[in-house]
């Protein structure tokens, strides 16, 4: 991925506790080097294999470190990871061209490339970054990107899906697990009930989840509104390897925070409907490293509905069973609703009682 992903050990959160802590004999690391990128694959990795040490993790992507601890705790088996990042790019040169020759939507893409002329310097990265690593039978990977992508907004989904189907092909593994990190709440808050920024882009990951194989790592409760690059990667890391120890390794567990399922209209009211509920919704509160809090009586916040003329209003919102129900007193005849749809929906409180956050959403 970029920035957050490359974002080291040694720049997280109790980076001394945690170097000194990393001392992993199962653990092996594999960082690429340098940023390369070019017109033609390169086969040369260029990296080579460490042993987890204090010594070696510092300069290690922080995210993909508390992962991998996390599954190798857990399984108590050898893990391999390897780390190829690079701050500040888009998703496109990531993506080998075969990813968006297989989705129709991006058409444009194809015609570029084949005209020599390639959208934001499509494939590049790939050739460099990523070529040299396929004779490697990869079991899944992690990715933290989209914020160089966030004016793509919803469009972000069909670029996901060309990634995917992309790197499952050149590792020749139609199921090749790919789990993601949606963005974190970023920049001041917005009081425009109908949302903007960072929403749709967070949107169109959420949309991506289509995909067979795939999960989400929903982060929107540990982010920082004057930092693009928040420090709490531990429960990032967590957060993803939830996804893996259940969907590759099938443990019963609860891996993700409530997903958006569907809508139904009840008068002047709409129920939400989720998937990945768990044992039950609640309203909680996330603080730096501790487990989140059940806030209980604590009315839901950052819920937003769309009157009949498609004007949004400030919602309230209540938990009802496995279910939300939303309403605004002046809005009879309600359309649509939204949940945390912008940079910053700081106070978003809506959690399974795993711990886990509710995703943003629109039902539009």
């Amino acid at each position: 991925g970029q920035s957050n992903m490359e974002w080291s050990v040694s720049n997280s959160l109790n980076p001394k506790e945690e170097i000194a802590a990393a001392d992993h004999a199962k653990i092996r690391l594999f960082n690429v080097p340098g940023h390369v990128k070019g017109p033609k694959p390169t086969d040369d990795p260029r990296g080579s294999w460490q042993l987890c040490s204090p010594k070696s993790i510092p300069g290690f992507s922080a995210a993909g470190y508390f992962f991998g601890r996390e599954l190798q705790k857990t399984l108590n088996v050898p893990i391999g990871l390897i780390g190829t990042n690079w701050g500040g790019t888009r998703i496109e040169p990531w993506t080998p061209v075969v990813g968006f020759e297989q989705v129709p939507e991006l058409n444009d893409y194809v015609a570029s490339i084949e005209a020599g002329k390639p959208k934001g310097g499509a494939v590049q990265i790939y050739n460099g970054m990523v070529h040299g690593l396929i004779p490697l039978g990869a079991r899944g990977v992690i990715w933290y990107q989209g914020e160089s992508n966030a004016r793509d907004g919803l469009r972000y989904n069909y670029l996901k899906e060309a990634l995917v189907k992309g790197w499952r092909n050149v590792f020749e593994n139609d199921e090749l697990s790919f789990y993601w990190v949606q963005l974190a709440d970023y920049q001041q808050v917005n009081e425009n009930p109908a949302g903007g920024g960072w929403g749709p882009v967070r949107e169109g990951q959420r949309r991506a989840l289509r995909l067979p194989h795939t999960g989400m790592a929903v982060i929107i409760d540990i982010g920082n509104a004057r930092d693009i690059h928040p420090k709490n990667k531990q429960d990032v890391g967590k957060r993803l390897a939830l996804w893996a120890l259940a969907k590759d390794y099938k443990k019963d567990l609860v891996y993700s925070g409530p997903l958006y399922k569907g809508m139904k209209k009840e008068g002047s009211k709409i129920r939400i409907e989720f998937d990945s509920v768990g044992s039950g919704l609640i309203t909680g509160e996330k603080v730096g490293l501790e487990p989140t809090k059940e806030l209980k009586g604590a009315e839901l916040t950052q819920f937003a509905i769309q009157d009949g003329a498609n004007n949004w209003h400030w919602a309230k919102a209540r938990i009802d069973g496995a279910s939300v129900v939303v309403w605004n007193d002046e809005v009879k005849d309600p359309k649509h609703v939204r949940f945390g749809y912008q940079s910053n929906p700081d106070t978003i409180n809506l959690y399974n009682k795993a711990g886990l956050p509710a995703s943003p959403f629109t039902t539009d």
